[in-house]
């Protein structure tokens, strides 16, 4: 296989003579064929071609086979956004009656879509802090878990998730574990070479990089053996709605992913447009000189934060004295991501008047651009939380979310500076 660097500019798509070197955009909605015979064939799932792009489009095929050649996947699907990417992930193996368990530092947004809107459909959720022993881990299993979730890097706490000890206990229960890779990028961390089964994104992040697009990936490692248990009857048992077809058995290794464009994609349609696959693809070609400048600035801006008397605390795993730097040497040791998280001394109101003075950083309700951004958690992206559920999040009153982009780090810094002063 090629090294990253190489698949993140040439993977997905390998033009042949007169044909495009950049990857077009096929702006199509349908897709012609010659016979009715041929187009039967693509719906009952007996060849692979494009008849509708809410099922399959090749722009958008072209960037999914890179993300997955990037993540060392067996398939992957693009979603409209990385909240659907992990409502899929989640929802393609649970149903009514079904419970997960998650760590309780993921996003907000996502820790809402799993405690309140699933719940609505029956799904039951239940929250754990990472920092907890094994014990207390597994008493969160019941005979009705399907699946385990965690994020490679907390948004926006900055906390490093223990990805093989999290896919040992998911295993030990008959489980797959589903990693959120979005703030580490297969750049800095690959999870399934950590024993992660699925692996999820917001595509909107790190790897457009320029705030243009939203979307989402979900990567199937292919490595869960779904027909282990009879916990799994979506993959395992017919599918009445495709004439009896039994995804593991017809597709192997590719049934979960098999399963997820054919059935839920089919369904709910949550599809990324062609023309942001484009642009994503953009920012893909970029990712792995990119990562290295976002972790460059913030290990200078940690390290200006850490000394700095009007600061009350900082979390960032590449500073030697941060809880997760152990795990961070492990699992990123090229590094991490550009987000740290931090507080202020003083109030709520002080980080507030803080944001409100600065230059170019910007207040955006966004992260992982090539610009620095801010935002406070408790005001923005996590306000429907309670303050109970914000201490159970990890999310503190205080804490500043700050994304460092790839300006001049001593510029970032003296803006920094000036509004602190």
């Amino acid at each position: 296989m090629p090294n990253l660097e190489t698949l993140c500019i040439h993977g997905g798509w390998k033009p042949k003579k007169g044909e495009p070197q950049q990857l077009p955009i096929y702006q199509s909605t349908t897709f012609r064929y010659e016979t009715s015979e041929q187009m039967a064939r693509l719906f009952d799932l007996e060849d692979e071609g494009y008849f509708y792009t809410r099922l399959a489009n090749p722009t958008n095929d072209a960037v999914a086979a890179k993300i997955n050649a990037l993540e060392g996947g067996v398939g992957c699907l693009l979603t409209s956004s990385g909240q659907a990417a992990n409502f899929y992930a989640v929802f393609n193996i649970c149903q009514a009656g079904d419970h997960f368990v998650t760590s309780n530092t993921i996003y907000g947004g996502t820790f809402n879509l799993f405690g309140v809107t699933m719940k609505k459909l029956g799904i039951e959720c239940t929250f754990v802090d990472p920092d907890w022993d094994d014990d207390r881990i597994r008493a969160a299993f019941r005979p009705n878990t399907k699946c385990f979730f965690g994020e490679t890097i907390s948004n926006p706490g900055g906390n490093v998730f223990d990805i093989e000890r999290f896919a040992r206990l998911a295993h030990e229960h008959g489980v797959p574990l589903i990693v959120d890779n979005t703030f580490a990028t297969p750049i800095n961390c690959r999870p399934f070479e950590w024993g992660a089964d699925i692996v999820t994104h917001s595509t909107t992040k790190y790897m457009d990089g320029h705030a243009t697009q939203v979307g989402g990936a979900i990567v199937d490692s292919g490595n869960f053996d779904w027909e282990a248990s009879d916990k799994f009857p979506g993959l395992t048992t017919p599918d009445e709605s495709y004439h009896g077809l039994t995804y593991t058995k017809a597709f192997g290794r590719k049934a979960y992913v098999t399963k997820l464009v054919s059935q839920l994609m089919r369904d709910l349609g949550s599809i990324p447009s062609p023309q942001n696959c484009f642009l994503l693809n953009l920012g893909l070609e970029t990712l792995h000189l990119r990562m290295p400048r976002h972790c460059e600035n913030a290990q200078r801006v940690a390290e200006w934060l850490e000394k700095n008397p009007r600061v009350a605390w900082v979390n960032y795993c590449g500073l030697p004295s941060n809880k997760y730097y152990p795990l961070a040497q492990k699992y990123l040791p090229n590094g991490s991501c550009g987000v740290i998280a931090f507080g202020l001394k003083g109030s709520r109101e002080d980080a507030i008047r803080f944001m409100d003075r600065l230059d170019f950083v910007s207040i955006v309700t966004h992260v992982a651009d090539a610009r620095t951004c801010v935002l406070h958690p408790a005001s923005h992206t996590h306000r429907q939380l309670s303050d109970e559920q914000l201490r159970e999040a990890g999310v503190a009153p205080d804490l500043i979310r700050l994304s460092v982009g790839l300006e001049n780090a001593d510029d970032i810094i003296a803006d920094l500076n000036q509004a602190m002063n």
